[in-house]
């Protein structure tokens, strides 16, 4: 187990990350030319929350890098497993509550186009030869963190590998509403 300043050393450090892969989304949303919406809009102040939101997903989920991967895990003390760390993501960053397996996370808010992903959206991943075995938090340009398998543990990894590619079932969007909050 890490100390606890060697932890708050690579806590810092994968927020810098973090930060630096959502920094395209967060210009884009807020740049004055880019933003067609007057800061006093409905829209502007929707945007403003979907940025943040964003923010929390995936600096929370940077929390847990380095815990150990364990079949059915739902605790940073025992380990987690894929869902149980993006339950434990969710819960802990924006309250909401999502189903306890990857299957039936998949269920939940709206199916969206990899070319459509922000920072905080989930990518599922077929690696038991069934559909939806596995669920990640999407952290931008093309990057995931996740709880693997046996003997791994929670890390960033590029959606971009063979391996990944080869298995992707699809992303959602999960919202308030459908989150149970």
């Amino acid at each position: 187990m890490l100390t606890n300043v060697s932890r708050l050393k690579r806590n810092v450090a994968y927020a810098v990350v973090a930060l630096s892969l959502q920094a395209g989304f967060a210009i884009n949303a807020c740049a004055d030319e880019k933003n067609p919406f007057p800061e006093s809009s409905t829209a502007y102040t929707k945007l403003q929350e979907l940025r943040q939101r964003a923010s929390d997903l995936t600096l929370k989920a940077m929390d847990f890098v380095g815990i150990h991967y364990k079949r059915g895990g739902s605790t940073p003390e025992n380990g987690l497993d894929c869902s149980g760390f993006v339950r434990l993501v969710f819960k802990d960053a924006v309250g909401a509550e999502l189903p306890r397996t990857s299957a039936e996370i998949s269920k939940v808010g709206e199916k969206i186009e990899v070319k459509d992903l922000q920072p905080g959206d989930l990518v599922f991943y077929n690696t038991l030869r069934r559909g939806f075995s596995h669920v990640g938090i999407y952290l931008g340009d093309n990057k995931f963190i996740h709880s693997p398998s046996a003997g791994g543990q929670v890390r960033i990894e590029s959606m971009d590998l063979s391996y990944w590619k080869q298995r992707f079932n699809g992303a959602r969007r999960i919202n308030e509403q459908e989150a149970g909050k």
